[in-house]
């Protein structure tokens, strides 16, 4: 009984009214704007948004004809593209700054074993969308566009629109940086109490057939694509199962050790 009060009081004390919590949450917004317009700029001037763009586009400009160059079909193409470029780095570059504003922010709300279940998931889940989106850039890239250069005619000269490539990175980045989530997921669910981990193993076979549905749903019609993002799907799957059982672990609440012990 006394644990279960000393556990409602780890809080007391530190309610705000409703209108401070507001004002707070506009600073947070306001400090990760700023941040975010910080780093933009110094992306400005350093490499700047041409530079930006040319990195991004040079897994297909290795792999397209000699002499070709991606095109612009849009007369406002060579300003905007490169300047989406740019914010979106910007906000890459100042994300780690732009979480610990919104951990600031939930933190003082959470007890003691909460803020061991959130603050590994929030730095865990950033860090693995950055792993897929790097794996996507540095190696699916070059086997695509190997494999796609490998099928064109040689009566066509492939001059690919900067803004359509854009899109198509976009779309990678993002299947590839949501499905590197999967342990996160699985961690979530079992932490949660709506899958048990026995549970699990138990979907691993139906998880490995979903998983290449999905690939061949969001990435192009080429099996090195699927491939590359259905497999590591299915390897991190497993990690995340791995994972669960010490997470559970280690975040319990106080009164659920305790249960957890008594049955033992």
């Amino acid at each position: 009984m006394s644990d279960k009060s000393s556990q409602d009081d780890e809080l007391a004390g530190t309610e705000q009214p409703f209108v401070q919590h507001l004002m707070e949450l506009r600073d947070r917004l306001v400090k990760a704007l700023i941040a975010v317009g910080i780093a933009a700029a110094l992306l400005f001037f350093f490499p700047g948004p041409g530079t930006l763009y040319d990195w991004l586009a040079a897994p297909l400009v290795a792999h397209l004809p000699k002499g070709a160059t991606l095109i612009a079909t849009s007369v406002i193409s060579p300003f905007m593209v490169p300047l989406k470029i740019l914010l979106m780095s910007a906000f890459l570059l100042a994300l780690p700054f732009v979480l610990w504003q919104v951990w600031a922010f939930v933190a003082p709300g959470l007890y003691s074993h909460e803020k061991k279940l959130v603050l590994p998931l929030v730095v865990s889940s950033t860090l693995l969308f950055f792993v897929g989106v790097c794996f996507c850039y540095f190696f699916v890239f070059g086997q695509v566009f190997s494999f796609i250069q490998s099928f064109a005619p040689k009566s066509i000269t492939a001059a690919p629109d900067i803004e359509a490539y854009l899109g198509f990175v976009l779309t990678m980045f993002l299947a590839f940086g949501l499905a590197f989530e999967v342990p996160i997921v699985v961690i979530v669910l079992a932490r949660m109490g709506i899958v048990s981990v026995a549970k699990l193993r138990e979907f691993r076979g139906y998880f490995i057939v979903l998983a290449f549905v999905i690939a061949a749903i969001v990435t192009p019609p080429d099996v090195v694509s699927q491939l590359a993002l259905a497999i590591p799907m299915c390897l991190l799957y497993e990690l995340g199962i791995w994972a669960a059982q010490i997470f559970i672990k280690h975040t319990q609440a106080p009164e659920e050790a305790d249960q957890t012990a008594s049955s033992s």
